[in-house]
């Protein structure tokens, strides 16, 4: 949802894309941006085709290059420490100068709903759905949306835009700065990211947004990434063979008289929903590869600190056990197209939803992708924000983003700022062993302990004497039982059932919302879903 004011300045921002003979930025490069600190940035944009370009920043530092054939020119700029405003003058045969430019920690956001929710989606709660102890979460984000100001908190928003055939190497988007004009217009979960780091270091920081609700991992995939695997090219071809088969019998008269005809009859009973009008095959933002192309190439390659994530639910139901193989290859492949190096990259395990598990099961699609979410942090550079105890379970988009944010900057604050902080994590499921009628886990990130607690709401984690919940067990029938776990170390839990004398598989918080699971470490972060399976996911 982009609000009329954000609108206005989206328009105004793609302007200088207008015109044919000037020398002209790309969209990122414009008035109130922030670019990544200390760095060789590039800077690129179009022009005729021999025109020399010069870029200068105010900052004392210049860069010239020569337009190739096909209109694109590009320099690496060296940026300054933390600190502006400054200016960046771009000129060719006409001059374009760039103003209140900052230089700091620049962030890429990106993924589907629980990414792309602006805060104004979130200063409400929905009576009868919200629960009491997540009401307070939406009171606060109405204050902060009232109340924050902050001139080196800043967003540029990428425009949705899709493109299945081809990448794009243009854009339009617009930059704004954190005030109570415009905080409503924030990604929920990348403000919050973005003011721990503010706290917690003191420089500008920028956060890219380029997420779309109810988006699955594939469309931002690029389209090279679905031939490393047989099964994944075989669903790439046919839904592109399917595209480029619905493009072709596109007929805009046929579909405005479809239209005309439906809403007609429509209006004679005012009954079900009322008629849209059918969009252009294009625009399916399911296609495989089409957001990658439209939305994530264009931005390629802006000089990027790294990259935040938070996606999977639309993938709960679809493509389920492929989702670990396609996330990783997503990943790997941004950071090749960036160029880059492996940057670091931190996603958000989804939030418990649903009404929560009182019986053990064998499936779920919920649980299976936070499972495969853990097992990506095996890719280097990554880390995961644990979720598990601030969803919601008749709301998919919960209301504590401030969780949300705080726990994805620890990663970040930890590895990529060196802060010394004794825990960044939730316990993580490192190995475990089977000793007659007993598993043993072992936990990474076990902090200064584990321990048994509860969260409510926005509250900080409380330590408990509550027996340990929500781990099963079975033996080589699979018949999955509730079983005793006991804390037995500082980052080790054993795990039994009376009547199984020979286990063979544990899971924890095996569940689309797994409400009892309450492992903790002492530093009051949850445990990840786990389960002790190696070869699940095909």
């Amino acid at each position: 949802m982009i609000r009329p004011s954000a609108l206005l300045s989206i328009i105004a921002a793609a302007v200088p894309l207008v015109g044919v003979a000037d020398v002209r930025p790309a969209a990122l490069f414009a008035d109130n941006m922030i670019i990544q600190r200390e760095t060789q940035a590039p800077v690129w944009g179009r022009a005729d085709a021999g025109e020399k370009v010069t870029v200068t920043g105010s900052w004392g530092e210049s860069a010239k290059a020569t337009t190739a054939d096909d209109g694109k020119w590009m320099v690496k700029l060296k940026t300054p420490e933390a600190g502006g405003p400054h200016t960046i003058t771009i000129k060719g045969d006409n001059t374009v100068e760039i103003k209140n430019v900052l230089a700091g920690e620049v962030w890429f956001c990106s993924g589907q709903s629980n990414m792309d929710f602006i805060l104004n989606q979130l200063v409400k709660f929905k009576v009868g759905r919200t629960a009491p102890q997540d009401q307070p979460a939406a009171e606060y984000i109405k204050i902060e949306v009232a109340t924050a100001k902050d001139d080196l908190l800043r967003q540029f928003t990428v425009q949705k835009n899709t493109s299945p055939l081809e990448p794009l190497d243009t854009f339009m988007g617009a930059w704004m700065i954190s005030s109570p004009k415009t905080n409503a217009d924030f990604s929920a979960t990348a403000y919050f990211f973005g003011r721990e780091l503010r706290k917690e270091l003191n420089v500008p920081v920028a956060l890219i947004k380029c997420a779309w609700g109810g988006t699955r991992v594939e469309p931002w995939m690029p389209a090279e990434e679905f031939q490393q695997d047989e099964e994944m090219a075989a669903y790439y071809d046919a839904n592109i063979a399917a595209l480029k088969g619905k493009i072709a019998k596109w007929d805009p008269t046929k579909v405005e008289a479809n239209y005309q005809a439906a809403l007609k009859k429509w209006q004679g009973t005012k009954k079900g929903r009322k008629p849209r009008k059918a969009s252009h095959p294009k625009g399916n933002q399911q296609s495989p590869s089409t957001l990658f192309n439209g939305m994530v190439s264009p931005v390629i390659p802006y000089a990027i600190k790294g990259a935040i994530w938070y996606q999977g639910e639309s993938n709960a139901n679809h493509n389920t056990v492929k989702y670990e193989a396609n996330f990783r290859r997503m990943i790997s492949s941004w950071r090749t197209h960036w160029g880059q190096g492996d940057f670091p990259f931190y996603f958000a395990q989804l939030a418990n939803f649903k009404a929560p598990v009182t019986e053990p099961v064998d499936s779920d699609g919920w649980a299976s992708i936070c499972d495969q979410q853990r097992r990506t942090l095996g890719l280097k550079n990554t880390g995961m924000a644990v979720l598990s105890d601030i969803g919601e379970a008749q709301d998919i988009h919960p209301h504590n983003k401030m969780e949300v944010g705080k726990r994805l900057a620890l990663w970040a604050l930890k590895h990529d700022y060196k802060q010394k902080l004794q825990v960044y994590s939730g316990p993580l499921y490192k190995s475990h062993k089977i000793k007659g009628d007993q598993v043993i886990i072992k936990f990474d990130s076990a902090g200064s302990g584990l321990m048994t607690g509860v969260k409510a709401g926005m509250a900080d984690t409380k330590a408990t004497e509550d027996a340990l919940k929500h781990f099963q067990i079975c033996g080589a029938d699979r018949q999955w039982k509730w079983a005793q776990a006991e804390i037995t170390g500082k980052d080790t839990v054993t795990v039994s059932h009376s009547e199984i004398a020979a286990p063979t598989v544990v899971r924890y918080a095996w569940a689309a919302n797994a409400a009892a699971a309450n492992l903790y470490n002492n530093e009051g972060l949850p445990a990840s879903i786990f389960t002790t399976e190696t070869e699940i996911y095909k």
